[in-house]
């Protein structure tokens, strides 16, 4: 019983992993430049991989600013590789996106 109880707990986080896109990073508040690595837009979600190899798992809220050539901008415009510059507040262990402004 104990086994399968172990199995079952290794499976479910084996799940969550796989399932947010992999190892993501936690990084200070602040403002970081990388290309959006893949974008999930059921969960309004994007992974940025930063210029020093980083990965930002960002959630949009309903307070999250999108930007391109200085117009708000709707999530459908992002893609995968675009270049864009993130400002992100941490919060706990979790990365809440201020602004994203589309660099391309």
């Amino acid at each position: 019983m104990k086994k399968k109880l172990i199995y079952s707990v290794f499976v479910a986080l084996a799940f969550i992993v796989s399932a947010c896109g992999g190892k993501t990073d936690v990084v200070d508040s602040g403002t970081y430049e990388g290309a959006i690595k893949k974008v999930e837009a059921e969960k309004t979600e994007i992974y940025v991989e930063t210029s020093d190899g980083k990965t930002l798992e960002l959630y949009f809220t309903d307070e999250t600013k999108l930007t391109q050539d200085g117009t708000e901008t709707p999530f459908s415009s992002l893609t995968e590789g675009q270049k864009v510059e993130v400002t992100v507040e941490k919060v706990g262990k979790r990365l809440d996106p201020k602004a994203v402004k589309i660099l391309e």
